[in-house]
C-alpha cells in the first residue's frame, strides 16, 4: 500500500474552481437521504473501489449522471473518506478538495480562496447558496 501524498499547490488551486466541489459546498447538509437515490444503488460496489492500478472511468462516468453527486462528495469530504470514487472524484482529487473544504469550514484560507459563485450549477437556488458561502470582501 502506498502512502498518500500532500496535494500540490496547483492541485489545490484547481480544486477551488472545480464545479464538483462547488456543488458539494452548496449541497452539504441539505439532503440527508441522498444515499437512497444514488445511481450506485443498482451497481456492484466494487465498481467504485477499483484496484490501485485500474482506471476508475466507469464509476466516474456513472457519478456524472447522478442527481446526488454533490451530496455524495460533500459526505466523503466531511468524513475524510480517502478510498474509492465518491461524487465523481478520485482519492487524489479529493485530497486537494479536502484542503479547500477545510478552509471553507474554518473560514481560513489565503488568496484565491473565493468560491467561483458565478458558476450556476442547477439554476438560481444553487447559485444563491454558493453566494452565501463566499466571504464578504473577497
Amino acid at each position: 500500500m502506498t502512502r498518500a501524498r500532500m496535494p500540490r499547490p496547483q492541485e489545490v488551486a484547481a480544486a477551488r474552481k472545480d464545479p464538483r466541489l462547488l456543488r458539494a459546498l452548496a449541497e452539504r447538509r441539505l439532503d440527508e437521504a441522498w444515499r437512497t437515490r444514488g445511481v450506485c444503488q443498482s451497481v456492484d460496489p466494487e465498481t467504485f473501489f477499483p484496484a490501485p492500478n485500474e482506471p476508475a472511468d466507469a464509476a466516474i462516468a456513472m457519478c456524472g449522471s447522478c442527481e446526488v453527486q454533490g451530496a455524495c462528495l460533500a459526505w466523503a469530504l466531511e468524513v475524510g473518506d480517502c478510498h474509492g470514487v465518491w461524487g465523481g472524484t478520485t482519492p487524489r482529487e479529493r485530497r486537494a478538495m479536502l484542503r479547500v473544504w477545510q478552509e471553507q469550514a474554518t473560514g481560513a484560507g489565503g488568496q484565491g480562496d473565493q468560491v467561483a459563485a458565478e458558476i450556476v450549477l442547477d439554476g438560481p437556488p444553487v447559485r444563491d447558496r454558493l453566494l452565501r458561502l463566499v466571504p464578504a470582501g473577497r
